[in-house]
C-alpha cells in the first residue's frame, strides 16, 4: 500500500510539475502542428522569436504560425498601427484575444506586426533614433639593437547614426622615429555627413584639415562635396562610390621653397566592406585629380582587417596604409606606406 502510495505521489508531483511549467510557459503552435513552449521575445520583421531550455534561441516565421499564447502581459503593435498591452490568448474564429487594461482586443496572427516586453520601448521606435556610436586606437611600436624605431599612432572618431544619415567626426596622430630621425609626423582632423536621398543614392560632405612636418606641410585643408551611390548593400557586403568635387590647400614651410597648393578637382572614392561572421574587412579608395594641373593628383587607400576580441568591446585591427602625392616637396618620396596593428575600443549606444 505505501509502494503504491508513494507512486502515486510520484506521478502527481510530475503531474503538478508538468502543469506548473505549462502554467508558466508562453506556446507557439506552428501550421504543421508543433508547440513550442518556452519564452516568446519578440515579434518583428515577419519572425517569432522564442527563447526555450530545450533548444537555446528559435526564431520561427510568423507565416507559418497559427497560434500564440503568453502567460505575461506583452506589448504588442498591430499592423493597423494600435498599440495594446496585456496576456495574448487564442481566441475564436483563429483569432487571439489580447486582455488589456481597457478592454480586449482581437487580432489574427498576421496582424500582429510586432511585440515586446511590456513596459518597454518600441523597438520601431528606438531603431529611427540617431545613435553615437565612439572608436578610440592606439598602435605603438618600438625596436631597439642594430636599428633604433619608435612608432605612435593615436586615433578617435565620434558617429551619428541615423536612419537617414550619418555624421562622423575623427582624428588622428601619426609620428614614426626610425634612428633618431622622423619618417612620419602627421595630424589631421575632420568631418564626414551624408543623408540618403533614395535607397541607393545620398549626398555627402567632407573637409579634413591637419599638418606633415615630415612633407614640410604647415597646414592642409581638403574639402568636398557630392553624391554617393550603393553599387552592393546587403547584410554582409556593401560597396559604395562617391563623385564630387574638392578643393585642396597646402600651404609649405619657407624651408620647402614650394609655392602654396590651391586646388580644384574631382572627388573619386571607393568604400568597401565585408564582414565574416564577427570579423570585418574594409577597404577604402580616395582619388583627388587637379581639373587645371593634370599632372597633380593624391590618392589615399587603406586597407584593414578588424577583429574582435573575445566579442568584447575591444577590437584588433591590422592593416596597411597608402599615400600618393603626385607632385611631393623635393626630396620626398611619391608613395608613404604605413603597417599598421592598431588596438581599438568601441563603445556607444546599442
Amino acid at each position: 500500500m505505501s509502494k503504491i502510495n508513494s507512486s502515486l505521489a510520484r506521478a502527481l508531483l510530475a503531474l503538478a510539475s508538468l502543469l506548473a511549467v505549462r502554467a508558466f510557459a508562453d506556446v507557439v503552435v506552428t501550421t504543421s502542428g508543433a508547440r513550442l513552449v518556452g519564452k516568446i521575445t519578440s515579434i518583428a520583421d515577419g519572425t517569432v522569436a522564442i527563447s526555450t531550455d530545450y533548444a537555446g534561441d528559435i526564431k520561427v516565421k510568423q507565416a507559418l504560425v497559427v497560434s500564440i499564447e503568453t502567460d505575461q502581459p506583452v506589448a504588442v503593435r498591430l499592423a493597423s498601427g494600435d498599440r495594446v498591452t496585456g496576456a495574448v490568448t487564442p481566441s475564436t474564429d483563429g483569432k487571439l484575444k489580447i486582455s488589456g487594461g481597457a478592454g480586449d482586443s482581437y487580432a489574427t496572427v498576421p496582424q500582429i506586426a510586432a511585440s515586446w516586453p511590456a513596459g518597454q520601448e518600441d523597438p520601431a521606435v528606438i531603431a529611427l533614433r540617431r545613435k553615437w556610436t565612439y572608436e578610440a586606437g592606439v598602435d605603438i611600436n618600438g625596436e631597439s639593437g642594430t636599428r633604433n624605431q619608435l612608432g605612435t599612432d593615436l586615433m578617435f572618431k565620434a558617429t551619428l547614426n541615423g536612419p537617414d544619415d550619418i555624421l562622423a567626426f575623427y582624428t588622428a596622430y601619426n609620428r614614426q622615429v626610425a634612428n633618431g630621425e622622423k619618417s612620419a609626423d602627421q595630424f589631421k582632423a575632420g568631418v564626414d555627413s551624408s543623408h540618403n536621398l533614395t535607397a541607393d543614392t545620398s549626398w555627402f560632405v567632407r573637409d579634413e584639415a591637419g599638418f606633415d612636418r615630415v612633407n614640410e606641410i604647415t597646414f592642409d585643408d581638403i574639402a568636398a562635396a557630392g553624391i554617393g551611390y550603393n553599387f552592393v548593400k546587403t547584410k554582409d557586403q556593401a560597396l559604395v562610390g562617391r563623385v564630387g568635387i574638392s578643393y585642396r590647400k597646402y600651404d609649405y614651410s619657407p624651408s620647402a621653397d614650394t609655392p602654396s597648393v590651391n586646388a580644384v578637382g574631382a572627388d573619386l572614392e571607393l568604400h568597401y566592406k565585408q564582414t565574416f561572421g564577427v570579423s570585418e574587412l574594409h577597404d577604402d579608395l580616395v582619388l583627388l585629380p587637379d581639373f587645371q594641373d593634370t599632372k597633380s593628383y593624391v590618392i589615399t587607400n587603406e586597407l584593414g582587417y578588424i577583429i574582435p576580441i573575445s566579442l568584447s568591446q575591444w577590437k584588433l585591427t591590422m592593416g596597411v596604409s597608402n599615400n600618393y602625392n603626385s607632385e611631393p616637396v623635393p626630396g620626398i618620396k611619391k608613395l608613404d606606406t604605413l603597417y599598421f596593428t592598431r588596438l581599438t575600443l568601441v563603445w556607444g549606444e546599442k
